[in-house]
C-alpha cells in the first residue's frame, strides 16, 4: 500500500475514532458533568479554513485521546485574537501556537511549553516572505521601499510572526516604514487570504511564509503561478505546543511523552503517524521543549518594541530614552521568568 493510500485510510479511521470519542463525551458529559469527564480541549487556528484544519488534526487528536484515556474536543478559532481570547478564558487546554502567541500564552495566560516542531540542518528553513504578482505594475522590493504609500498591503495579524513581526522588524522599520500607517490600504487575514488577495489583484504585496506558501501552491496552483517572492526573512522562531500550567505535572509530562513519541519507531502505526505529521507540516515530529524555547520569540518582541520606539515621535529625547529603559527592564524580567518557569525537560 502506497503512502497516499495509507494516509487516506488513516485519516478516515481517525475521523471515525474522534467522532466516537466526541459522541461518548456528549453522552457521558450530560450525566457526569465536565469535571468527571475531564475532556482535553485542543485549540486550532485555521490556516486555510476551519474544515481543512479540523480534518488535518483529526487523526492526531484521536491518537492523543487514546493515549491519555480521556476525550479530546476541538476549539477552532477564526483569528489570532479569538484564539488568544479563548486561551484567556481558559477554554483551551492544549494548542500548537506560533511563537508570539505561545509567548503571550506563557507570559500572560498561565500556559507552559511542552514541545516544539523538530527541525534539522537539512530541512528547509521556515521564513517570512513578501509576495507580489509576477506581471504586476508594482513588483520590485526597491519600489516598495521607495513608495510604500502607493502599494496596497495584505498582511497577517499583529501577533503573526511571519505575517507581521518579522517583516516589520527586519525590513520595514529599519527603512522607517511603519506597516500599519504607510501603505495605501491594507487587508488583514490568514496567509491564504493574503496570498489570494495579491493573486487576484486586490492587493499589491502580501506577507506570508515559506511553509504556507508551499501549501498555497498545492491548493491553488494557478493563483500561485501568478506570484513571486521578493524578500525573505531570517528563519522564524519555532511553533510551540503549550498546555495549561495548572494541569498536574504528571499529566503535562504524559502529554509531552505522547508528542515526542508520535511518529517515532517502526511498524504500521508509526508509519501512519508519520503520514499524519506530513499533513501537519511536521514531518520530523516534535521534540521536548520548555519555556526557555520562547527566548528567541521574546528577543524578537524586544527588537520590535525598541525599533517602534526609535521610529516614534516623542516630545523630547528624554521621553524616548525613558521608554527604551522601560522596554529593556521588561525584557530582562521576561527572560528571567521564562528561564525559571514551566515543566523542565529531563536531560539524559
Amino acid at each position: 500500500m502506497n503512502a497516499a493510500a495509507i494516509r487516506r485510510r488513516w485519516l478516515l479511521a481517525g475521523r471515525f475514532a474522534l467522532a466516537a470519542v466526541l459522541a461518548w463525551h456528549a453522552g457521558a458529559g450530560a450525566q457526569a458533568g465536565r469535571a468527571e469527564v475531564a475532556e482535553l480541549r485542543f485549540g486550532v487556528l485555521p490556516v486555510g479554513g476551519v474544515v481543512e484544519s479540523r480534518e488535518n488534526w483529526t487523526p492526531f487528536l484521536a491518537d492523543l485521546s487514546r493515549a491519555i484515556g480521556r476525550p479530546v474536543t476541538v476549539h477552532s478559532a477564526a483569528s489570532y485574537a479569538s484564539l488568544d481570547e479563548a486561551i484567556r478564558r481558559r477554554q483551551i487546554d492544549l494548542s500548537l501556537l506560533s511563537a508570539q502567541l505561545a509567548l503571550d500564552a506563557v507570559s500572560q495566560r498561565h500556559m507552559n511549553v511542552l514541545a516544539q516542531v523538530q527541525r534539522h540542518s537539512g530541512a528547509p528553513d521556515h521564513r517570512a516572505v513578501l509576495l507580489v504578482r509576477r506581471a504586476g505594475p508594482r513588483n520590485t522590493l526597491e519600489d516598495l521601499l521607495a513608495h510604500p504609500e502607493q502599494w496596497r498591503l495584505a498582511r497577517g495579524d499583529n501577533r503573526s510572526v511571519s505575517g507581521f513581526i518579522l517583516p516589520q522588524v527586519q525590513l520595514f522599520l529599519p527603512n522607517r516604514i511603519v506597516m500599519e500607517t504607510r501603505f495605501r490600504s491594507e487587508i488583514v487575514g490568514t496567509h491564504q487570504t493574503t496570498a489570494l488577495a495579491v493573486a487576484n489583484g486586490d492587493a499589491d504585496v502580501a506577507t506570508n511564509n515559506t511553509t504556507d506558501f508551499e501549501r498555497f501552491r498545492q491548493q491553488f496552483p494557478v493563483e500561485a503561478d501568478r506570484l513571486q517572492v521578493i524578500w525573505r526573512s531570517e528563519p522564524t522562531p519555532q511553533a510551540q505546543f503549550v498546555v495549561r500550567s495548572d494541569f498536574p505535572a504528571e499529566l503535562q509530562k504524559k502529554l509531552r511523552r505522547f508528542l515526542v513519541g508520535y511518529g517515532q519507531g517502526r511498524g504500521p502505526r508509526a508509519e501512519s503517524q508519520r503520514e499524519v505529521l506530513k499533513t501537519l507540516h511536521a514531518a520530523l515530529g516534535y521534540v521536548a521543549a520548555d519555556n526557555k524555547a520562547l527566548l528567541p520569540a521574546a528577543r524578537l518582541q524586544y527588537e520590535l518594541a525598541r525599533q517602534s520606539a526609535l521610529n516614534a515621535q516623542w516630545v523630547n529625547e528624554a521621553a524616548r530614552q525613558a521608554r527604551l529603559q522601560r522596554i529593556d527592564a521588561a525584557y530582562a524580567q521576561q527572560v528571567a521568568a521564562l528561564r525559571d518557569s514551566g515543566i523542565g525537560v529531563d536531560r539524559p
